[in-house]
């Protein structure tokens, strides 16, 4: 690995790590001229699926417009990074597992529902809102009902895949 501070052509690891859940690995490098230090991950470099509209549009899985959506929902809401994070790779893990090549954008919004509905109830109403784009007051109320009484599940009346 080239120094990033004077580009010479090694440097030595002086640290390895686990991280993220045994996702990737952090190492600690040294740059044996400059002396600087610098950190790299490393991890797999895994292919997403393509991600079919609902128009039939096939488009290349993109994480920006996932974090955006998911940001959306959470604003203003005590939800850490951490936790924000967290269900971004829940989902991506989920999202790369699906066996086929192509995913449907409803499969990831249930995703990104069912993650919302563990993560924050006030974020999974809001993202369920425009995501199931409520015509009515009683659809709205419904889903909020369906959220506080939970073996009376709302996702299953909206099977999408």
């Amino acid at each position: 690995m080239h120094c990033p501070f004077c580009a010479h052509d090694d440097t030595r690891v002086v640290d390895s790590r686990i991280v993220d859940d045994g996702e990737a690995v952090r190492r600690r490098r040294e740059c044996p001229v400059c002396g600087q230090r610098f950190t790299t991950y490393e991890r797999a470099d895994l292919a997403f699926p393509m991600v079919v509209k609902a128009d039939g549009r096939r488009e290349p899985y993109r994480q920006e417009k996932l974090l955006a959506g998911l940001r959306r929902a959470l604003s203003k809401r005590p939800v850490s990074t951490a936790e924000l994070d967290l269900a971004l790779r829940k989902i991506e893990k989920q999202i790369r597992s699906h066996p086929e090549r192509e995913i449907s954008a409803r499969r990831i919004g249930d995703l990104v529902m069912s993650a919302l509905r563990e993560l924050d109830p006030v974020a999974y109403v809001r993202f369920a809102s425009v995501y199931r784009r409520f015509d009515d007051l009683h659809a709205f109320s419904s889903e909020i009902q369906a959220l506080l009484d939970p073996g009376n599940d709302a996702e299953s009346s909206n099977d999408g895949d």
